[in-house]
């Protein structure tokens, strides 16, 4: 009985530790465009406001990407453009910079199919991901 009550409670244990417990809201954007339009302004500022203890309780991400047209150097350049209007939101909204880690990655590794128009349109987009931080 012993050997299961501590098999019990190490995969309890588990449990917690799980990704699943990320958040993630998304930030589209228009092709070749960093604008945050103000819905979509509105919607993240709110969602972070119904998280309490975001900043004790999260660490901050935002992932930036883009589509293929253009090529590399500039799909590059919009990747880091829509992830620093992302940023420029958060700080706005009293999120030191600080405490926000920034990847951008261009078109490279997208989520969506870039051979679509639907596809290409999800991949143009920042997601803020916050993970939650374990003591």
């Amino acid at each position: 009985m012993r050997r299961l009550l501590i098999i019990i409670i190490f995969c309890s244990h588990l449990a917690v530790f799980s990704q699943s417990d990320e958040l993630i809201r998304s930030i589209y954007f228009g092709g070749g465009s960093f604008d945050i339009d103000a819905f979509q302004a509105d919607e993240l500022v709110n969602w972070l406001d119904s998280i309490p203890n975001l900043l004790e309780k999260y660490d901050i991400h935002l992932i930036s990407h883009t589509d293929p047209i253009g090529g590399r150097q500039y799909n590059e350049w919009l990747s880091k453009m829509r992830s620093q209007a992302v940023l420029e939101l958060l700080t706005q909204h009293n999120i030191p910079e600080n405490k926000v880690t920034v990847k951008d990655w261009g078109f490279e590794n997208p989520v969506y199919r870039n051979d679509t128009r639907r596809g290409m349109s999800m991949n143009r987009r920042v997601d803020v991901i916050l993970y939650p931080l374990i003591f």
